[in-house]
């Protein structure tokens, strides 16, 4: 049995997510998770939310709260959609635990220890309205590098180079939109990225399997211009991980905290850690440590390309600069981006369709269904009303839900609510077993590889050749003549019920249960060949008809939640 390690980048404690972020971490890495389950393998999934940093300090500002009892609330808010999703994490953590702050603090002390931290006194921007020192991602300006009037003090989304504040044209604090903004000192820990440049260029030149995407932009990050560059891993806030030296104080870092992009991606191992301590698991060790059991663990990581940065050079530069056996992930699936109806989904921005608002308005699978078959792998990827509406309406209705409501009523009004007996499997049905036996090594070798949008074709065509052969078949016209010859087809089709639960449950899995629930069976196993599986129900297998599994979007709704998410939230 193989042993999945499989992490999402861990989504923002700052309000709800929108389909963008969804799509392009937690929703494929869940796909992948129920895959590897359904194929028998040993999974650790784990996500949580990640609560550090000035937006969370404004955000808790603007609602009137603590900053602990937002994140707190926030936490419970996310925890809740992710499971009304589907999403099907072993734990769902938070980066504020007492777990990630020890462990962040271990590995600032090892690094330090290592000789892989240095002390600096910088110039930092500090806004005189705002009275505070600005973190990178509170400026914005115009990037030097290619003119987006709208980068960040840390990175520009529109080229993703990194960026010092100082570096910005006409900055501005994005908190008050002052730019009455001074530089004054202050003294910082730097993780000296540079001097592992050379290890992290081996380690990711070794990685040949990864996506063009992933590679490309780790490679930008640590060729472009200088090269890969010191970073800060500290900054002046409140609210954070204090710095310290292992389990002592950090001499002259009074008052300061780590940087949320060095202590997030610890929240990985550290979310392992609160698995066992809330009693889910018994031993964190043996994922995370090489030297512990986790030599033979398949590390995963889903993310949107905006995050590949941090996870292809500075966490391992974290990893790698411990010395310590600490697992390093094997592969990173990075996304581009799903847009919205011409413009981009954007959380600060409060421009597209949140999970919540999703929730509202249709069942989790119809919207996983669709973002996944439509997953931004390979370019952007753009979301509209039009496309939505028939792709859901002619995949989930028309085909698999077709598929279901034909054959359980045929089958009801002719054989009664039991799998029929009489007759034996044909030509067309030995043509159909064939070609289903092709398509699920298709599928499989699509689903292995995470190709998401290939894997969503190749099930909708395995939808499709049951339809294609019902057609064919006609066991409504069989009947009149040969009615055991018809039962023959129906059982078969009955049975291919059931294989599409289990091949379909890892894109939607409320309606694979359902499908399971009304074929009064819980054999779930993945079918190994196609013989073996449509045989799973047994003549006298008794099956309720399900309801009608899919409702089509008419015009009038898909016109109204157009109005009605015109790219606005409040």
């Amino acid at each position: 049995m193989a042993r999945h390690l499989i992490t999402s980048a861990i989504p923002y404690i700052n309000g709800i997510k929108h389909l963008g972020n969804l799509v392009g971490s937690q929703l494929p890495a869940d796909l992948f998770a129920r895959y590897r389950r359904g194929r028998g393998d040993e999974v650790l999934f784990l996500c949580a939310t990640d609560e550090h940093g000035t937006p969370a300090e404004l955000a808790a500002a603007k609602a009137g709260q603590p900053v602990a009892d937002y994140c707190a609330e926030m936490h419970e808010i996310q925890a809740k959609i992710a499971d009304e999703f589907g999403l099907s994490f072993d734990h769902f953590g938070r980066s504020s635990s007492p777990q990630n702050h020890a462990l962040t603090q271990a590995f600032a002390g090892r690094l330090n220890e290592m000789g892989l931290i240095r002390e600096v006194t910088e110039e930092q921007i500090y806004s005189i309205v705002d009275a505070r020192f600005l973190p990178d991602r509170y400026i914005e300006g115009t990037c030097p590098n290619c003119g987006f009037d709208s980068a960040r003090g840390d990175q520009c989304d529109n080229c993703t180079k990194q960026l010092d504040p100082t570096d910005l044209i006409d900055a501005r604090s994005t908190i008050s939109g002052s730019t009455g903004l001074e530089v004054r000192p202050t003294k910082h820990l730097y993780l000296r990225q540079s001097e592992l440049k050379g290890d992290l260029a081996k380690w990711i030149d070794s990685k040949t399997d990864w996506p063009v995407l992933t590679t490309s932009i780790a490679k930008k990050w640590l060729n472009d211009g200088d090269g890969l560059q010191d970073r800060g891993i500290t900054r002046d806030l409140d609210w954070g991980i204090p710095v310290k030296n292992g389990e002592q104080d950090w001499s002259g870092m009074d008052g300061k905290v780590f940087y949320v992009w060095f202590d997030a991606p610890i929240e990985y191992i550290a979310c392992a850690q609160e698995w066992v301590d809330a009693g889910k698991g018994d031993d964190w060790a043996r994922w995370w440590r090489t030297d512990k059991g986790a030599d033979d663990v398949q590390y995963t990581q889903f993310m949107g390309k905006d995050n590949v940065p941090f996870h292809t050079l500075s966490f391992p530069a974290t990893i790698l600069g411990s010395q310590q056996p600490w697992k390093l992930v094997d592969y990173i699936k990075s996304f581009n981006y799903l847009n919205y109806d011409g413009g981009q989904f954007s959380t600060s921005r409060g421009r597209g369709v949140f999970m919540d608002q999703a929730l509202e308005i249709l069942p989790a699978d119809y919207w996983r269904w669709w973002l996944l078959s439509h997953a931004p792998e390979t370019s952007d990827a753009e979301f509209t009303w039009e496309a939505f509406q028939q792709d859901v309406n002619k995949d989930l209705a028309d085909v698999l839900g077709n598929f279901v409501s034909r054959v359980t009523k045929f089958c009801r009004s002719k054989y009664g609510e039991a799998v029929p007996s009489g007759g034996a499997f044909g030509d067309q049905e030995n043509a159909l077993i064939a070609d289903l036996d092709k398509r699920l090594a298709t599928y499989e070798a699509h689903m292995d590889a995470i190709n998401v949008r290939k894997a969503a074709a190749e099930l909708r065509a395995i939808w499709v050749a049951g339809n294609e052969y019902l057609q064919s078949a006609a066991p409504w016209a069989v009947f009149k003549q040969n009615p055991d010859q018809a039962a023959a087809q129906i059982r078969l089709a009955l049975n291919l019920i059931r294989v599409y639960a289990v091949l379909s449950a890892p894109f939607i899995p409320t309606t694979a249960a359902i499908l399971f629930k009304d074929m009064n069976t819980m054999d779930t196993d993945w079918p190994t060949d196609m013989v073996t599986a449509l045989e799973a129900l047994p003549e006298g297998h008794e099956f309720a008809v399900p309801e009608n599994l899919f409702a089509k979007i008419t015009d009038d709704q898909r016109e109204d939640w157009a109005e009605r998410f015109a790219g606005t939230r409040d």
